[in-house]
């Protein structure tokens, strides 16, 4: 079997019966599934909800700031669809925002860093931050949440060291561009926002429609039929970690982009919670094998609605973890169904 073959859209070995296709299939046969039109709808619901519970929600003093906070969410959350589809995990993605953004900002300030240089300082970063958790995950075959699971403390360390126990201060507004400000909106739309959409199109352009994309998917439904198919799983797994690493240093721009003129050292705390929730809710699986970016822009967009929403109600805080907890749990369960429903056909 080529490599070529080994995956095809709709995830069924070639030559096999509708049947078997049908049964077997991992990789979306559809541009966009029933689950993610359920998630449109619900989005859809809870947007007219909000508007009417609370009018100021449809201003652009509202919808701004909801698109430039899920930017980095969702931008983290393609990379870590990629990663998820391999059947793997990647919790360090809180620490790679804090190391990205305190030495981009402490750049800024002190060598006046311009906006591409930071920027491309900042993916670089990650992208080295993130080939250590590849390398590691690869090649020393010890399961993905271990390894990330250490190597977040370890970057969290180096993050708080060079801090120094403070905050970084009169950062300059460089990164504007991706901020709320008008500087960073064309048409009233946040370039962050838009750069992302940018990027998940050419995430799920490539993973729908290329033979290496398709390659990810055929590791997460069984690593050694892939190997021996001849897709070189250890390069692919790796690349994907590559990858998250360079879109969360992104995200740190955003982040950065995102505050005031000091950077605090709880800088991406829970980033990394937020990303696995978006891309489980839009219905990547937990399991490895299926996934879709467009699936996790939504979720990432749903777990930030339910956040702002409860913020404009009024509402504890905590409702908003309650909630999407309660996402979370549908969505793995419906999951845990389908899975079900296919070994049974």
């Amino acid at each position: 079997m080529s490599s070529q073959t080994l995956a095809s859209p709709g995830g069924a070995p070639p030559g096999a019966p509708p049947a078997t296709a049908a049964a077997r299939g991992r990789v979306l046969p559809f541009p966009i599934t029933g689950q993610e039109i359920v998630l449109i709808g619900v989005i859809a619901v809870l947007w007219v909800v909000l508007a009417f519970a609370t009018p100021a929600f449809f201003t652009s003093g509202s919808v701004v700031p909801l698109l430039v906070a899920m930017a980095p969410v969702a931008t983290i959350g393609i990379g870590m669809t990629v990663i998820i589809i391999t059947g793997g995990i990647d919790v360090s993605v809180a620490s790679i925002v804090m190391v990205c953004a305190v030495i981009v900002a402490k750049a800024m300030v002190d060598s006046g860093a311009s906006l591409p240089v930071a920027v491309l300082l900042s993916i670089a970063l990650g992208a080295v931050l993130g080939l250590i958790n590849g390398v590691l995950i690869a090649y020393g075959r010890v399961h993905a949440i271990i390894i990330t699971f250490g190597t977040a403390n370890l970057f969290k360390f180096i993050g708080l060291q060079i801090f120094g126990g403070s905050t970084v201060n009169g950062i300059p507004d460089t990164l504007d561009v991706f901020g709320r400000g008008d500087a960073g909106r064309t048409l009233g739309v946040p370039h962050s926002f838009l750069l992302m959409l940018v990027l998940a199109a050419l995430a799920w352009y490539y993973l729908r429609h290329t033979p290496s994309g398709r390659h990810l998917y055929a590791i997460g439904n069984d690593t050694d039929a892939a190997r021996l198919a001849g897709v070189k799983v250890q390069r692919r797994v790796m690349s994907a970690y590559v990858l998250t690493g360079a879109l969360t240093g992104l995200a740190a721009c955003f982040v950065i982009a995102q505050g005031t003129a000091t950077l605090a050292p709880n800088v991406g705390a829970g980033m990394e919670l937020a990303a696995i929730a978006a891309v489980v809710i839009g219905g990547t699986s937990i399991m490895g094998g299926r996934g879709s970016v467009l699936g996790t822009v939504l979720g990432a967009l749903l777990v930030q609605t339910v956040t702002s929403g409860v913020t404009q109600l009024g509402w504890r805080s905590q409702l908003a973890s309650l909630f999407i907890g309660i996402f979370i749990l549908i969505a793995v369960g419906v999951d845990l169904l389908r899975q079900r429903t296919r070994r049974t056909a």
